[in-house]
């Protein structure tokens, strides 16, 4: 999908850039699968858990399968591919069979009128499910359940895929966007394709007003407070951090410090992110 550069008649508008939304089909959502979202600002039992949110255009969430186990072997088709307020990436609306409409997140390239299908065994076409035992090896997989019992987890966002890097063994390997490698059971679930609207990064977002329409308020730099406000502050002109590490409004080291604590989960990962090889797990 290509990117359209807005002609600059001002100055917010002249190093915007928008998409042209080629994919996306000129029809209102499905009310049925449509609900109200309360807009909380960033509170959690009336006190601020995440700062710098709030404001925002309202929005609706629509209700997304992202797991499909329980329409295993019946064919659906693609009505429309939606634009979803709520994530990067798009939607695709589809009927199944047996007359039930569905939102699940759309693959790149999906047109009206295809047809998808969740199965233990179906072709490796785009936007089909199935396990990752019955996926060829080397093939971009989206929403990969990592949890047996759970939907899709990973390779959700705009653009995003998994790919499928080995089925050695008593477990696949499958590589992740960040780059890490871990295992995942064989029985698992995972999509084929990548997730569509691969452009959305390349969007320049121009002015400050298009990003408090996202809900997301303005961010004040530490060393421009008072000390009473942060470690960083104080001091008289453009002065310097001045301690030997950046840190947190609270205190914390703010850069360079590992923040995953010790998880029973470290034993899936085969390789880090950053190319570090993990010992393999013991069958």
């Amino acid at each position: 999908m290509p990117v359209r550069k807005i002609k600059g008649t001002t100055p917010g508008r002249r190093n915007m850039s928008t998409l042209t939304h080629e994919e996306v089909s000129l029809v209102a959502p499905k009310k049925s699968l449509v609900r109200g979202k309360k807009q909380k600002a960033g509170r959690s039992g009336g006190s601020i858990s995440i700062r710098h949110r709030g404001g925002g255009a309202k929005r609706k969430l629509r209700n997304i399968d992202f797991k499909r186990s329980d329409k295993l072997n019946i064919e659906a088709s693609v009505k429309s591919v939606e634009y979803d307020p709520n994530r990067s990436a798009y939607i695709m609306l589809v009927c199944y069979t047996d007359g039930e409409y569905r939102y699940h997140l759309a693959p790149q390239g999906v047109k009206v009128g295809d047809k998808i299908l969740t199965s233990l065994r179906a072709k490796a076409r785009r936007g089909n499910r199935m396990p990752l035992e019955n996926i060829p090896v080397g093939f971009e997989i989206y929403n990969v359940q990592i949890n047996p019992s759970g939907a899709g987890q990973t390779a959700k966002a705009a653009g995003a895929y998994a790919k499928l890097v080995s089925l050695d063994g008593e477990y696949a390997q499958v590589q992740l966007p960040s780059g890490e490698v871990r295992f995942v059971h064989k029985g698992n679930f995972a999509s084929i394709g990548r997730v569509s609207n691969i452009d959305h990064g390349n969007v320049r977002i121009g002015k400050a007003g298009r990003t408090r329409w996202k809900g997301r308020r303005p961010q004040v730099r530490g060393k421009a407070m008072n000390p009473v406000d942060h470690p960083h502050g104080g001091g008289e002109g453009g002065s310097p951090i001045g301690m030997k590490y950046p840190k947190t409004k609270w205190g914390m080291h703010a850069l360079g410090v590992k923040t995953r604590k010790r998880k029973c989960s470290n034993r899936w990962i085969v390789k880090t992110r950053k190319g570090k090889t993990l010992a393999k797990l013991n069958s």
